[in-house]
């Protein structure tokens, strides 16, 4: 299982060099991300988590215990003191661009026109834009007008 980075070699990680294999390896499955969904969306005990996603009880606890290990949750002693809550740290909050553009790319290609499905909106009600990468000159990003800088170390 790959570790958070401390600067030593991790044999785990399925490409090295690759920061889309890294992120991949810590958050990659399906249970993960919607975990981080869910504590973004304010659930934080297990069994909350369990209530709203159907993960078996084990693959959860897998989850909870991986994110935490990896620094994107935290657990702290819920506020009625009986017992442990979990939040999501500042690693954990910045996948929120992540999440978002995963769920607008879901809106448009997973639904069926006219399906209804969630939509995510800001604090007055109003549906969050989608967004779009822009370069140093404000142009739309795409994959067609970007490429990856490979390392010396890369395969």
């Amino acid at each position: 299982m790959p570790r958070p980075s401390d600067g030593a070699p991790n044999d785990a990680w399925t490409d090295p060099d690759c920061p889309v294999a890294r992120a991949l390896d810590l958050v990659g499955d399906r249970w993960s991300l919607l975990v981080v969904r869910d504590a973004m969306d304010g659930a934080r005990s297990f069994t909350e988590f369990q209530r709203r996603t159907g993960i078996a009880r084990n693959i959860l606890s897998d989850r909870l215990r991986k994110l935490s290990a990896h620094g994107l949750l935290a657990q702290r002693t819920a506020p009625t003191g009986r017992r442990l809550e979990y939040v999501l740290t500042d690693k954990g909050r910045d996948l929120f661009p992540v999440l978002l553009t995963l769920r607008q790319w879901g809106e448009r290609h997973a639904f069926d026109t006219g399906e209804p499905h969630s939509t995510l909106v800001d604090e007055q009600g109003v549906r969050v834009p989608d967004l779009t990468p822009t370069g140093a000159d404000g142009a739309p990003l795409t994959a067609g007008s970007t490429r990856v800088r490979k390392t010396g170390g890369s395969r």
